[in-house]
């Protein structure tokens, strides 16, 4: 609609409406018709005056029939014979909407809460093919919503939030496109499901990961025997490797002020150091002829005592 034709035609009604109404109050008091024609005039004026924002389109209808969108800026209608019944807003609009108590393909009753964000691309059809479209889109998105979550499991609604909302945004969009909308993008915001089943969720994710705890702690143990075995084939072949970490160890056990270590003399090659006799003389007596006589002596005692 021309903007300016329209103002131009605005002014002419009002101009000639005022006229006929102070001619007819001069009628009725004579000498009046001046100040009448110029108080009606500027009640006129006031009728017609629009003022609308960047943002903001206002469709005209002449006696009911559609004449075109106006704005933004200053503009005017003609007074009881043009009205604009609705603002448009061209910005970016949010939505919230949700579905409750909805069943998924799984049979699991879960309540969604989104967003939908959309704009207004054709004001004309917004105007002409929708009674109502802000609650429009929202009933649509709605019932889009109710549709695609029925159509998919309940991890896909959890893990997928993002392929839901991009199903839900297609859906829309193909329903709100004759309106002259479109469908930016959908945001999923909250996904509820019964206590019950969070609850065996829960149980669920415990159980799994105990299982992976004991899983990792059997595998470290094997990786430690493994090692341990191997450690153990070195330290059979050299003794005094032994010897020096069962040094070691005791060292590391003195560290701790609350430990208390008690040598004991012992042939045997693990803890065997603590006795003052060091590494070859141990092996010196050990091999020695008079440690092994010794040794003999023992037994046979020890036999004639069990004999």
């Amino acid at each position: 609609m021309d903007i300016y034709q329209g103002s131009k035609n605005a002014i002419i009604f009002d101009l000639a409406l005022a006229i006929v109404i102070g001619l007819f109050a001069g009628v009725i008091l004579p000498g009046a018709t001046l100040l009448v024609l110029f108080l009606s005039f500027v009640m006129m004026l006031a009728f017609s005056i629009r003022i609308i924002s960047e943002w903001n389109r206002m469709p005209v209808l002449r006696l009911g029939k559609y004449n075109g969108i106006i704005g933004p800026g200053f503009v005017m209608i003609m007074p009881f014979v043009e009205t604009t019944p609705y603002i448009l807003d061209l910005r970016v609009i949010n939505t919230a909407f949700s579905a409750e108590q909805t069943l998924t393909k799984d049979n699991v009753p879960v309540s969604v809460d989104a967003i939908l964000f959309w704009q207004i691309l054709d004001s004309e059809k917004a105007i002409l093919n929708v009674q109502s479209y802000f609650n429009s889109v929202q009933l649509a998105s709605q019932t889009a919503m109710r549709d695609v979550i029925g159509k998919s499991t309940l991890s896909e609604v959890l893990a997928g939030r993002n392929i839901i909302g991009q199903d839900i945004d297609a859906l829309i969009q193909d329903r709100v496109s004759n309106w002259g909308i479109r469908a930016i993008s959908v945001e999923i915001r909250d996904v509820k499901i019964p206590q019950e089943l969070q609850d065996a969720m829960a149980r669920v994710a415990t159980a799994d990961r105990e299982k992976m705890a004991r899983v990792a702690l059997a595998e470290s143990e094997s990786l430690a025997a493994d090692k341990m075995l191997e450690a153990a084939k070195k330290y059979e072949k050299d003794k005094y490797a032994m010897q020096l970490r069962s040094l070691n160890m005791m060292y590391e056990i003195s560290l701790n002020g609350k430990n208390q270590i008690i040598f004991v003399p012992t042939e045997s090659r693990g803890f065997s150091l603590p006795t003052p006799i060091g590494l070859l003389g141990i092996d010196s007596r050990i091999e020695s002829p008079q440690h092994q006589k010794q040794q003999g002596k023992a037994s046979q005692g020890k036999k004639q005592v069990d004999g």
